[in-house]
């Protein structure tokens, strides 16, 4: 009997959670629990963490877990290497679910780091205006240049105090290429700090950039080890043995 564990995290992990339900497959949909009021979805849900490595290959011995399928953000690196060493401890399939990167067009004006740490160190040393669109468990780094004027976007009310002082923008996309604009114009943003997430949802920001003509610090992806990846829910579908019937 198939029962799927979906380690959710971005919007197609939705896409794919509406399309098993769809197809009757028993599934659980696991959330990290950053994120204080997560979407719904059709499917059983658990959030947190499972306990490591060992504590993933426990549940998915325990609840009888025949495949997993990780859609989590493409930044969620240690949950993505847990995974694959789980699911190799427990013998269990695994595919990746990741959306593929934005390519950097001639119009853009990027600099292209390998970690945070670079990307703190890209910015200019003179007072600037700079988007933080990374996420707030990665803004701490950030601090070393307290100088500059910060804007920051989170799903949730910050709960802790930020190392910096910034500005909080509280919204949930996806956004628009209008909106993202209109929002750099009016806070007169001169530097976006990025990560290379790939998608839709969050790519009006990287398109604003463009059309203003503003440079862009764009975090490279984290190295994994090799497994196996797609880019689309069908794909995913037909791997369970599946077809997908989407937008039906």
């Amino acid at each position: 009997m198939m029962r799927a564990l979906i380690l959710g995290g971005i919007a197609d992990a939705s896409l794919l959670a509406a399309e098993i339900a769809r197809a009757g497959i028993d599934a659980v949909y696991s959330y990290g629990g950053r994120t204080r009021t997560p979407a719904d979805q059709p499917l059983p849900t658990r959030s947190g963490g499972f306990g490591g490595v060992s504590g993933l290959a426990d549940y998915i011995s325990r609840e009888r877990i025949t495949h997993v399928i990780d859609a989590t953000h493409p930044f969620a690196a240690e949950m993505s290497r847990h995974a694959i060493a789980a699911c190799a401890a427990a013998g269990t399939p695994l595919i990746a679910l990741e959306r593929a990167p934005w390519a950097k067009a001639p119009d853009d004006t990027w600099i292209e780091v390998v970690d945070v740490n670079a990307a703190v160190a890209a910015l200019p040393e003179a007072r600037a205006n700079v988007f933080l669109a990374i996420g707030r468990q990665h803004i701490a780094p950030f601090a070393a240049k307290p100088q500059h004027a910060y804007t920051l976007r989170f799903v949730d009310p910050p709960d802790v105090p930020l190392p910096f002082a910034a500005d909080v923008i509280v919204s949930r996309g996806p956004f628009t290429i209008d909106g993202e604009t209109e929002m750099m114009r009016t806070r007169g943003i001169a530097w976006i700090v990025a990560r290379n997430s790939g998608g839709d949802g969050a790519r009006a920001k990287i398109d604003a950039a463009r059309l203003l003509g503003l440079p862009v610090i764009m975090i490279s992806r984290p190295n994994l080890p090799e497994r196996k990846r797609v880019e689309s829910v069908a794909e995913v579908m037909q791997w369970l043995g599946h077809r997908t019937c989407l937008g039906a």
